[in-house]
């Protein structure tokens, strides 16, 4: 968080199961089990981190009443040209198959995560591909990068 006297962690996230990891795994050119068992066997090798240039978002759709008492079973539609978006993949949290549809079984139920050459053009294709998403109750913030960008823009 940034405050008047300089940013200060509220958390560490270290179970890359976040919206934040989504975002920052989205940029890996190198392969994290592989990187894992390196640094698990105390050799990892840093020339072998290499991070494709550029910026990342995750914008997480959710069900509707997320975050209190959340709808189940929304049928969803839209993922096949949501990842039509160059550099967009969607992640699964709270989704499950019934038959042959897919349908929400959570509160946060996907993350749409886009990589690009800038902030501005990642938050453009995650917001892009996220409006081609929809199922019943579907909400999310449209926030997401707003400080960051506003930052960029005025020179900070």
């Amino acid at each position: 968080m940034l405050t008047n006297s300089g940013p200060k962690v509220l958390e560490f996230n270290c179970r890359l199961g976040d919206p934040e990891a989504q975002a920052i795994l989205a940029r890996l050119e190198f392969d994290l089990a592989e990187v894992l068992s390196d640094v698990a066997e105390g050799r990892l090798d840093p020339s072998k981190l290499h991070w494709k240039p550029g910026a990342s978002a995750c914008v997480v759709l959710t069900s509707g009443g997320y975050p209190g008492e959340f709808q189940y079973s929304k049928r969803i539609e839209g993922l096949t040209a949501a990842e039509q978006i160059t550099g967009v993949k969607v992640l699964h949290a709270g989704t499950k198959l019934a038959g042959q549809a897919l349908v929400t079984n959570g509160g946060r139920v996907l993350g749409v995560t886009a990589a690009a050459a800038s902030l501005e053009a990642a938050l453009a294709s995650a917001y892009e591909a996220a409006s081609r998403i929809h199922f019943e109750g579907m909400h999310y913030r449209k926030d997401i990068g707003t400080h960051a960008t506003q930052l960029k823009a005025a020179g900070d």
